[in-house]
């Protein structure tokens, strides 16, 4: 009976498959690709067969869990973002590899599936085989290896593409040894100081950017008619407000947005300038001005979005808000915010704040539930970028309540974070940009998975955020009035970096060519956002168009039953 349980295992387990082997089928058509992929599929399967029939119960056990827990992640960022995995997406998951923990709780329920499938993989090879074996036992040990060599030398040559529709237990190997090669062959240069001129004295003004997480610009009320109040379509006494509109952001993953921002890269050029070039804290401090960094999403000193300690040596002040509940947090920094305001210090501070980033459950206080019927509440408080799916399958009706429980959040984390700045801040020596690091996916049309963005085929809204400009009214910059009404809806963040050096006082004939055109010159932008943002192997970057024509701008008429607010609107 054991004897035949082996090949009854390893054969159920290449059946869960099955699905994406008819697609990569379907796809090749008849022809000599589709001869190739049999070949290759057919030597990947008898690897397979192969490494089951080693003996060394060690060594047979220790590859059997190795293989089935690529086959388990494999399978399950198909099952999450129903796509599959490209090379690109796998290195913005290792970059993340920080928050696994947080990411398994996440997403425990879509991992139900893979579970079983890499719990008969696991079977499969461990179980002994039958005796005595007629497999040479050479063969046996060296066969799962030499497909991970091979299929590595394949994907190297195709830039990281071509492995769709294969057994999914060797990919994320070969993904590990292509991103280990790279590692070592890796070679940008040093960081370099900062040798842009500046012109004129010092800068006597506060600087601030305020990223938001995963606020998408088509549910705010100053894109979209009924839109989440956000106090930013009225500017208080003393205030001018620049509404950019929709902005294309970076990209439709945080870190990648993130780090961009922090060092200018630009869409042509975004690899060597974030690894080499200066930083906005050097440029800060080059022009006089203190360098604050207020980060809401992480606790205990730990750095996100690809920062490092060479980076953050350049950072005077660093503030987290570890006793703080992850509700409250985005009030923290508002009153954080709001005493760095009033200090008469000039001074550059960058925000990460927690915004809308899932769960959403508990983002927001009981009074601010305007939207309903929401998502159930009490068991994400703590939990600030992720938590356990129980109850929520992706069905319309989830969405809808998720659709609900996000715009009451960003009623509180958005619409009361700046009705309190704008009450008690001294806005008259001081210049806001607000965006977010990425938009949302909440799936308005119908379509599957679990994601909300840093899909692999994103949707146009994960790459649609904010861009907004705040400043006292008497403070004299940068003409935004005259760009606003060429550049609005047609910006991205692409230009928030050569913006910042602007308000900073370097030259402006010095910084287009290096970072391109601030928020204040026709920006004659390009309106993408980039969805292979760790274009790697000779691989090049993915852009998506973002067409305004084709964005859903909910709430939809059914999304939610108005209450009263917590607020005047």
């Amino acid at each position: 009976m054991r004897h035949s349980l082996k090949p009854i295992l390893l054969g159920l387990y290449l059946l869960t498959g099955l699905g994406q082997y008819q697609e990569r089928l379907a796809a090749l058509g008849w022809g000599w690709p589709l001869l190739a992929y049999g070949v290759l599929f057919a030597a990947l399967v008898l690897a397979l067969w192969l490494t089951a029939a080693i003996r060394p119960p060690v060594l047979r056990w220790g590859l059997a869990v190795v293989l089935a827990g690529a086959a388990v992640f494999f399978e399950g960022y198909a099952r999450v973002t129903a796509s599959y995995l490209t090379y690109s997406q796998f290195v913005s998951l290792v970059y993340s590899a920080g928050f696994i923990g947080e990411a398994l709780q996440q997403y425990g329920a879509a991992l139900i599936w893979p579970l079983g499938s890499g719990l008969l993989l696991l079977l499969g090879i461990g179980v002994a085989p039958r005796q005595p074996s007629r497999v040479p036992q050479v063969l046996a040990v060296a066969a799962p290896f030499v497909a991970v060599l091979a299929l590595s030398v394949l994907l190297f040559a195709r830039a990281g593409a071509g492995a769709m529709g294969l057994p999914g237990l060797f990919t994320p190997l070969v993904y590990l040894n292509l991103l280990a090669y790279e590692s070592a062959q890796a070679s940008v240069g040093p960081r370099q100081p900062v040798t842009l001129a500046r012109q004129g004295g010092a800068v006597g003004h506060d600087i601030v950017l305020v990223i938001d997480e995963s606020v998408s610009g088509n549910y705010l009320d100053i894109n979209t008619p009924g839109g989440v109040p956000s106090h930013l379509g009225q500017a208080p006494a003393g205030v001018a407000i620049f509404n950019f509109g929709y902005g294309a952001a970076i990209a439709n993953c945080s870190a990648d947005t993130n780090v961009t921002l922090r060092f200018g890269g630009t869409r042509e050029d975004y690899l060597r300038i974030n690894a080499t070039q200066p930083s906005i804290w050097q440029y800060a401090r080059q022009a006089g001005l203190a360098t604050v960094y207020i980060d809401a999403q992480r606790t205990g000193g730990h750095l996100q979005n690809l920062m490092t300690r060479l980076e953050r040596q350049d950072i005077q002040r660093f503030i987290q808000f570890d006793d703080v509940p992850v509700r409250d947090r985005d009030m923290a920094v508002a009153r954080q915010l709001i005493d760095l305001l009033n200090d008469g210090q000039p001074q550059l501070v960058v925000i990460n704040k927690v915004g809308a980033h899932f769960p959403v459950h508990d983002k927001y206080p009981d009074a601010f539930m305007r939207y309903r019927p929401a998502l159930p509440r009490g068991g994400y408080a703590d939990i600030s970028d992720t938590g356990a799916r129980d109850g929520f399958d992706g069905r319309p009706d989830d969405w809808q309540r998720y659709r609900n429980a996000y715009q009451n959040t960003l009623l509180w984390n958005v619409g009361e974070f700046f009705a309190r700045v704008f009450a008690q801040a001294d806005l008259s020596r001081a210049v806001l940009i607000y965006t977010s690091d990425h938009g949302q996916d909440l799936h308005e049309r119908g379509n599957p998975g679990l994601d909300t963005h840093c899909g692999s085929d994103p949707m146009p809204e994960e790459g649609l955020v904010p861009l907004v400009v705040i400043q006292g009214r008497q403070l004299q910059t940068l003409d935004w009035q005259a760009a606003l009404p060429g550049n609005k809806d047609r910006s991205s963040h692409y230009n928030i970096f050569p913006t910042l050096l602007a308000l900073m006082g370097y030259n402006l004939a010095a910084i287009r060519p290096l970072y391109g055109k601030p928020l204040s010159e026709p920006t004659e932008d390009a309106f993408s956002f980039n969805y292979r943002f760790n274009a790697r192997l000779g691989a090049k970057p993915l852009f998506k168009h973002i067409d305004l024509g084709q964005v859903v701008t909910p709430p939809g008429p059914v999304d939610f039953t108005l209450r009263p607010s917590a607020f005047g609107d």
